[in-house]
């Protein structure tokens, strides 16, 4: 219940901050894309470059993910082994000369 109200207080606290932030930026500024350039308003181009910023951050955290996830299996088919190869060891009966 109180997570679902700090929930939706967030979004609703995000949505405010946004529509203030786009009318203190009203106005339109051109983009170059290299090859075409196209005129946006101030604020959307700001979210815009805000958004794509957190997409590509959350790509790279996705390619760490992955790669610990890849190193964890790894690693845990390595303790198999270690593990069968205890087992085995434990079960030949020693040769001490008794």
């Amino acid at each position: 219940m109180i997570r679902n109200l700090l929930m939706f207080l967030g979004v609703f606290a995000a949505i405010a901050v946004t529509v203030v932030f786009a009318a203190l930026n009203q106005g339109l500024v051109q983009v170059d894309l290299a090859f075409f350039s196209v005129e946006v308003q101030k604020s959307l181009a700001f979210i815009l470059a805000f958004g794509f910023g957190a997409l590509f951050g959350m790509f790279c955290a996705l390619l760490l993910l992955l790669k610990l996830l890849n190193d964890r299996r790894r690693l845990r088919k390595s303790l198999k082994l270690a593990e069968a190869e205890v087992r085995s060891l434990r079960e030949i009966p020693s040769t001490d000369g008794e």
